[in-house]
């Protein structure tokens, strides 16, 4: 029978109780819910590697973990499930180092000489406004940019395209709905780059058109902007 993580943290606050000598009656040990979550947290900050926002989940790990610690001091033979914590502290440790580290190295590595790291934050029309490129959008015309975004799954129509439309975020990448006419780049690689269909975020880098009126898409509105892009990964 296994005792909820409630319970660990009631029993590292009591030294006794009934349930001790109906342990010690019937002879089994409870697995330990805490160290069980705490490997469960680790291994899903894992995706941290690839998803910054996520290496909160290797924190809460790392607490589970300490609660499943305290519990084994003060019951050892009460509690199983010590290695499993052990193993979900350390995976959680590691990446609450190495994430970070990985990814604040690839920040200050990724931008090319010359271009102006942007967000769609700058293309994006504020809330209640018109759907039309903003002030901070104009300003951008013509300029070198630097981003990072999802491919439109509609925009493309085969593998290995050199034409897509760009979105700001995964929901609407992957539910493909129609997205705001800012929060859309038509992306043009050239070069022998090309693009395939994929869920994962990609970089660009190139010259970025504004346009003042919307350019028609194939099944999609149309959009605003338009990048000749010279880097993507």
């Amino acid at each position: 029978m296994a005792t909820s993580v409630s319970d660990e943290v009631e029993l590292s606050r009591s030294p006794s109780g009934d349930l001790d000598l109906e342990r010690e009656e019937y002879g089994y040990r409870s697995v330990s819910r805490a160290a069980v979550l705490s490997l469960v947290f680790a291994l899903l900050g894992l995706l941290s590697w690839y998803f910054p926002l996520l290496t909160i989940l290797s924190g809460v790990g790392l607490f589970f973990a300490l609660i499943a610690f305290r519990s084994f001091k003060r019951f050892p033979g009460e509690l199983s499930g010590k290695p499993v914590a052990v193993l979900g502290a350390v995976c959680a440790l590691m990446m609450l180092v190495v994430s970070p580290v990985r990814h604040t190295y690839i920040y200050y590595t990724e931008l090319p000489d010359g271009y102006e790291r942007i967000s769609f934050s700058a293309l994006k029309s504020p809330v209640g406004a018109p759907d039309f490129p903003p002030e901070s959008a104009l300003e951008l015309n013509g300029k070198k940019v630097f981003l990072k975004g999802y491919i439109h799954p509609t925009s493309l129509a085969s593998n290995a395209a050199r034409t897509f439309i760009l979105v700001p975020d995964w929901a609407t990448c992957c539910f493909g709905q129609q997205p705001p006419l800012t929060h859309m780049i038509e992306v043009r690689l050239s070069g022998d780059k090309f693009a395939n269909k994929s869920f994962r975020r990609h970089s660009l880098a190139g010259t970025l058109q504004v346009r003042p009126y919307i350019k028609p898409i194939d099944g999609l509105q149309g959009v605003f902007y338009e990048l000749d892009a010279d880097h993507f990964q």
